[in-house]
């Protein structure tokens, strides 16, 4: 299998076009190819600059001259979730009359998107970046040739990183912002380069405060990794 990621611009894409004028990025987190409809439904998050940017994004996406239709599932502050349906775009349409498919989720931000498609056929990959590249813009970022034991790998492993994302989502916005702080400023380096002094200067909090919340963070991820390697064990 050849899987080819691609930084994406096309000029029917509401997604794209909605990123463009406004500040909303959005995530795939489901999709779904209605071949009889020539359609694409997706279900995304959509996360918003603030309140209003998403506001205002959201109300494009859902006039978008391309959008089939719209469904606001859920909305929480500057984040919501949508259901949403889409003509098939163009560039999609070369995609999959030269027997591709995607592959992984789709990302879309400040005009150009992320996509990950896969090709069973070098050549069909070959000929479908050629055609196109007669009507977009976009630059490969990786291309890979997936042999059989990688799929397996793959596919083995799926529920430890599953496992590893549940951990991320659990995580509390303070205890993430926590964690990600305490990594990039060195706080786990040995020796250290940032104490827990410095985490409680940055978020104007007790020495006290900022310790429980890096120990609950690093509980919740530790014990899905613990989680995740007795699913690796038992892919075996």
């Amino acid at each position: 299998m050849i899987d080819i990621s691609m930084d994406m611009e096309q000029y029917d894409c509401p997604f794209i076009d909605t990123t463009a004028d406004y500040g909303v990025a959005f995530s795939a987190v489901h999709w779904e190819f209605d071949q009889s409809r020539r359609a694409l439904e997706t279900r995304m998050v959509v996360e918003g600059g603030d309140r209003g940017q998403l506001s205002d994004g959201l109300d494009a996406l859902r006039d978008h001259g391309n959008m089939y239709d719209y469904t606001l599932l859920s909305r929480r502050d500057d984040v919501a979730h949508i259901r949403t349906v889409i003509d098939e775009t163009a560039a999609m349409e070369t995609i999959r009359d030269n027997d591709g498919y995607i592959t992984g989720p789709f990302y879309v931000e400040e005009g150009s998107e992320i996509w990950h498609v896969g090709f069973d056929r070098a050549r069909r990959a070959d000929d479908t970046l050629a055609e196109l590249e007669r009507d977009n813009e976009f630059d490969v970022v990786e291309r890979s040739d997936t042999t059989l034991p990688d799929v397996q790998d793959l596919v083995r492993n799926a529920g430890a990183a599953m496992t590893l994302i549940q951990g991320c989502e659990e995580l509390s916005e303070t205890e993430r912002e926590t964690l990600e702080t305490a990594v990039s400023s060195g706080y786990f380096e040995s020796p250290r380069d940032a104490t827990l002094g410095t985490l409680a200067d940055e978020f104007d909090v007790s020495k006290p405060a900022v310790s429980k919340n890096l120990r609950r963070g690093q509980r919740k991820m530790i014990e899905r990794v613990v989680d995740a390697l007795d699913d690796l064990d038992g892919a075996e």
